[in-house]
Formats: structure tokens, sequence, C-alpha cells
């Protein structure tokens, strides 16, 4: 899994896969479960997760400055900060040049805050410029 699917699960949670339906021996019910599987594969609509409302109800947030460190904020979510998982992130984020500057950590911070407002966050503008 990918370091951001896994920031991205962290704050917005994981879907559970729905069980496979059991077969129905009648054709009547097996048109039935043939409308009720082309129904629940139809996409769902995006409902905007607060990104913000989620980081701050997780523990330990308050002693963080995950509003603008990609640092802070991958240590909030559980996930090991190192040079070598922020260059992961930024590969996979399209910056195939990371170097680990502050600049660079700011700027894939504001990556992550994009493509999580992308995925159906609502991300505060401040975090996004």
């Amino acid at each position: 899994m990918s370091i951001f699917s896994r920031i991205k699960d962290s704050i917005f949670g994981k879907k559970e896969e729905a069980p496979a339906p059991a077969p129905s021996p009648s054709p009547v019910d097996m048109a039935n479960e043939a409308i009720a599987v082309a129904a629940a594969a139809a996409p769902a609509p995006l409902s905007e997760v607060d990104v913000e409302a989620s980081l701050d109800a997780m523990p330990g947030a308050d002693k963080l400055n995950w509003r603008s460190s990609i640092v802070d904020l991958m240590k909030l979510v559980g996930i090991d900060a190192s040079y070598d998982n922020r260059k992961e992130l930024a590969h996979e984020l399209g910056d195939a040049d990371y170097s680990g500057s502050a600049e660079e950590n700011i700027t894939l911070h504001k990556q992550v805050m994009k493509a999580l407002s992308d995925n159906g966050g609502k991300v505060p503008a401040s975090m996004l410029d």
C-alpha cells in the first residue's frame, strides 16, 4: 500500500468491502440480485471528509505541528516520518528530485493536502496555498 493511501485511510477511514452475495436459485431472484449488484457497483457520491477535524480529533494532535509539518502529519497518522518514507511519498506525488530540504518538506505537506482535497477531503485553503 502506498504511503499516501495509508495517510488517506488514516484520515478518511477504510472502506469495508461488501461480502459477495449468495447465489439465488430462481430466475426472478437472480434478476433482482443482478440489479442489486449493479447498484452496489455504481460509484457512490463523494462525501467530503473534514480533514482538519479528523486530524484534530486524533490523539496527540494538540502536541504536533501537523498543519504545516509533513513530519508531524506522518507521525500523527502513525507512519514513520523517516527520510526514506518522505522521499517515497514525494515520488508518489510526482517529485522525483526530493532531497529532504525544509522547503521541500513544506511543499510535500501542501501536495499531500492537495491530494487529500482531490480525493474528497475538505482542506482549509491555508493548508493548500
